[in-house]
């Protein structure tokens, strides 16, 4: 008999999945129930992330899962991988980001434009969850812009010398390497990797945070900070380096945050058949099963389209513009869902006893990380005309 996925799934998606692609799901939901469940509340509160999981993490192969099984990582298809940023997303954000940026920010792009010599290296390293990277593009005036950085990279002999700041770097304060990209003198983007402890190397951490707080989040900074020649991506050339990473990156999140959706959905069903008033469950009530209804609805549109572009990433035809189009639906689906999830738990919704607020909380983040929701509306807008209207 074939597996069934675990969550809601009202157009049998799962006769379109593998019973791999099943397993793997189930496999990471099951993980996210019994390890990281019963904690995110108090690491949520806090503001930290439980960094005694990472190596647990890199046995269970949720780092760099899609990429050649011979740098010790899963190989798995990349439908397997979104079914498995799902799962981690249901538990949080920040668990999903984490695993996101060590494998679509960090090893992906070592993987593709790194030397020999890094790829074995780093890789293993990496898989394993023995160390921890962050991905360097952000600054703080430049997000959207990132080919207005203003990071530098001069060539000083058997090194280079880089000066700048990042800004809102995952994992920065915890990171043993730095994927940093920096512009040369000629104007041309290119990545290195820095390793901790380099002099000039400093990862001060942000506080203060309302949105992703069981997750670390910092800033890079660059002063002076030598680095050997061999420390440079060689294949990294110009700002469409980068710029891949991201898309590598906007896919996790595409299924990360149908995660999220469901975590709330399920939750306001169970609790809307259980609370009671006026001598009956409020599900009786035709205004909850309108929100639960089209709650459904959104979700199920997420999954069939997330699905596809799944199937189009493993057949290698995916394009940028397609993730766009997706990370604006799903992102924006799964906030409206969370937020209504919430209306229908109550003033009970807004403890974190529940999981509606702190899914609506990261949710706010993830509107705006890995390209704005207005950038990616003008992205597919530009698809659409032929005219790019962000410039």
């Amino acid at each position: 008999m074939p597996g069934k996925i675990v969550g809601p799934d009202f157009y049998d998606l799962s006769s379109l999945l593998s019973e791999d692609e099943i397993a793997v799901q189930n496999m990471t939901h099951d993980w996210v129930q019994d390890r990281f469940r019963p904690i995110v509340a108090k690491h949520f509160r806090e503001g930290t992330f439980p960094m005694d999981l990472q190596t647990e993490m890199g046995e269970m192969g949720f780092f760099g899962s899609s990429l050649p099984e011979e740098y010790g990582t899963a190989g798995l298809n990349n439908v397997a991988y979104g079914l498995m940023m799902q799962e981690l997303e249901r538990g949080d954000s920040g668990l999903r980001s984490f695993a996101s940026v060590q494998g679509a920010l960090v090893m992906w792009p070592i993987w593709k434009y790194g030397s020999t010599e890094q790829k074995d290296q780093w890789l293993p390293l990496l898989a394993s969850g023995k160390k921890i990277g962050c991905f360097g593009l952000t600054e703080p005036d430049f997000g959207s812009n990132p080919g207005g950085m203003l990071t530098r990279v001069k060539r000083d002999g058997d090194s280079y010398i880089l000066n700048g700041t990042k800004m809102w770097i995952t994992n920065s304060p915890v990171a043993d390497v730095a994927l940093i990209w920096a512009k040369a003198d000629s104007g041309e983007v290119q990545g290195f990797l820095v390793e901790r402890g380099t002099p000039g190397f400093e990862t001060p951490e942000i506080k203060g945070k309302l949105s992703l707080r069981a997750s670390i989040t910092g800033e890079i900074v660059l002063n002076n900070c030598q680095i050997p020649l061999e420390s440079r991506l060689p294949e990294a050339n110009g700002l469409r380096a980068p710029l891949s990473c991201l898309t590598q990156a906007r896919y996790g999140i595409n299924w990360g945050v149908m995660g999220a959706a469901i975590d709330c959905y399920e939750e306001a069903v169970d609790y809307a058949k259980t609370r009671i008033q006026f001598d009956k469950p409020i599900a009786a009530y035709q205004l909850t099963q309108q929100k639960l209804a089209e709650m459904l609805n959104e979700i199920t549109k997420a999954q069939l389209m997330t699905l596809q572009l799944g199937r189009l990433k493993d057949r290698e035809t995916m394009s940028h513009k397609q993730v766009s189009l997706s990370k604006m639906n799903n992102v924006r689906m799964a906030i409206e869902i969370a937020r209504t999830a919430r209306t229908i738990l109550g003033a009970s919704g807004i403890t974190d006893e529940y999981v509606a607020m702190r899914h609506a909380a990261n949710l706010e983040s993830v509107l705006t990380y890995e390209g704005t929701h207005e950038m990616h509306t003008l992205v597919v807008g530009e698809s659409i005309t032929g005219i790019p209207a962000y410039r």
